[in-house]
């Protein structure tokens, strides 16, 4: 790797609002909002109800949630993403009849975003740079560039560490059985992390542009 600071001009000022495109993926301030409400539902119906009517009644939530959000002008396709977390998680726990199997997707998900974060950040190629030099046409030298690597390499850290959290936290609470924390694991380690790992993401693409730029 070079010690100068290579400069090639990136193929566009911005081809995407970054910014815009995070918040669209997380389906918008009161997407992420409403991801918590189908969760918290079905905890509290556990508490009342058997585990098979929980999930339906967690699922209707969801559906009627993503029929508010389409009626606001939202795309389907970021309000159904709810529904169908919420039908996958239900379809787990129903078939082992264990109500903190709800979690149990999103708790080996994390798992799974850790280790690839962590094989691209010892490849070199640390995932954030990888998806900036993407979204730049894919030609810009910025592994080359220490300043924009040493972003990246920050960029992807702050990424690695909200999924391997995750892991660690839920992980913890599934083992003790404890459904109610593991929701309000979800919901407290789901959308805050998220904000903060995505501030440090928009700004290792600003960053990396930027140098590019000049």
């Amino acid at each position: 790797m070079t010690t100068a600071e290579s400069k090639t001009p990136a193929t566009e000022d911005e081809p995407v609002d970054i910014k815009q495109a995070m918040l669209d993926g997380l389906g918008g301030p009161v997407g992420m909002l409403f991801t918590t409400l189908p969760v918290v539902v079905f905890v509290t119906a556990t508490s009342f109800l058997p585990l098979t009517a929980s999930i339906g009644i967690a699922l209707a939530v969801a559906l009627a949630l993503t029929g508010f959000r389409v009626l606001r002008g939202e795309k389907l396709s970021s309000a159904l993403g709810g529904v169908l977390a919420i039908a996958v998680a239900g379809g787990v726990a129903a078939w082992t009849g264990s109500a903190k199997d709800f979690f149990l997707i999103g708790i080996w998900a994390s798992l799974a975003g850790a280790v690839v974060v962590l094989a691209t950040m010892l490849a070199g190629r640390p995932i954030t740079g990888v998806i900036w030099n993407a979204l730049h046409g894919g030609k810009n030298p910025w592994r080359q560039n220490r300043s924009a690597l040493r972003a990246h390499y920050l960029a992807s850290l702050a990424v690695l560490l909200v999924f391997a959290g995750r892991f660690v936290v839920k992980e913890w609470l599934y083992l003790a059985d404890s459904t109610g924390w593991l929701a309000f694991a979800k919901i407290a380690m789901g959308t805050p992390l998220t904000a903060l790992a995505a501030v440090v993401v928009l700004w290792s693409f600003r960053h990396t542009t930027k140098i590019f730029q000049s």
